[in-house]
């Protein structure tokens, strides 16, 4: 298994500052996060010969994850709406020119959509079609993430995040381990999600807050959830979400006694 490097924390820096220590750390690929970077679909010709020469010169393999921040798959806005499946689909196509593994966060109830819960359901479901059809096109695998406990956020339940992908032609899931915790539900992630899911996500943190702490520095029994890891986990990817490469090497070291 693969295992790549993703921090959020440094997604509004220049790569060429930073991105080095991912390989320095001994992480095989970088998940470049959308979000920051492209602040619109315009940004994106612009950003994305920086990206793939960082890639070329550190020699590190690539998956993506999408913008989220201002789009909502979910709303009731239609403009809002057409805007982020549009930006979404641009930034799928974009992203598959380095990555064939590509996350996407779900929506959320907008004020309006507390009220019409039906109708939101049904734009997330419509949005998540037209994305599954992009990609499919693209040839990529994008995969819809189970959130953190944040109030009316999609997908911080297992069965939530499963309803939302069956019978959707072209997206998968990606299981957040560290999310899961903050829910309080990580047992049935594991138990529901893991074996299913095309992507992973893992960090640390004390089941309150997404903290992204390194692994073995927070709330979270590894040696319970290693094993099913590596035993029902049938990705190529395992991306360590984490504030800084030099504490990602902490969580590599701790994986790499498992794998």
């Amino acid at each position: 298994m693969k295992i790549y490097f993703a921090s959020s924390r440094l997604s509004l820096k220049d790569p060429e500052s930073w991105v080095a220590g991912i390989a320095e750390a001994g992480f095989d690929g970088w998940e470049v996060s959308m979000d920051g970077w492209f602040h619109s679909v315009a940004d994106i010709p612009r950003k994305f010969p920086g990206i793939r020469k960082v890639l070329r010169d550190t020699g590190l393999e690539s998956s993506v994850h999408l913008p989220f921040s201002g789009l909502n798959l979910s709303s009731l806005n239609a403009d809002v709406w057409s805007a982020t499946v549009s930006q979404l689909a641009s930034c799928i196509k974009s992203a598959s020119e380095i990555a064939d593994t590509i996350t996407l966060h779900p929506g959320y109830l907008e004020p309006n959509g507390r009220e019409a819960t039906s109708a939101a359901w049904n734009n997330h479901r419509e949005a998540l079609a037209r994305l599954g059809d992009v990609a499919e096109c693209a040839g990529v695998c994008v995969a819809l993430e189970n959130m953190p406990n944040l109030e009316d956020f999609y997908c911080r339940d297992p069965y939530e995040l499963e309803g939302f992908v069956d019978a959707v032609s072209g997206i998968s899931m990606t299981f957040d381990v560290g999310h899961a915790n903050t829910n309080g539900n990580l047992d049935a992630f594991c138990k529901m999600i893991l074996p299913r899911a095309a992507h992973l996500h893992i960090h640390d943190n004390y089941g309150k807050y997404d903290e992204h702490l390194p692994l073995g520095k927070g709330s979270i029994d590894w040696k319970k959830v290693m094993p099913k890891i590596r035993a029902e986990y049938h990705g190529k990817i395992m991306v360590v979400e984490g504030r800084n490469p030099a504490e990602g090497r902490v969580s590599l070291d701790l994986i790499r006694e498992w794998f």
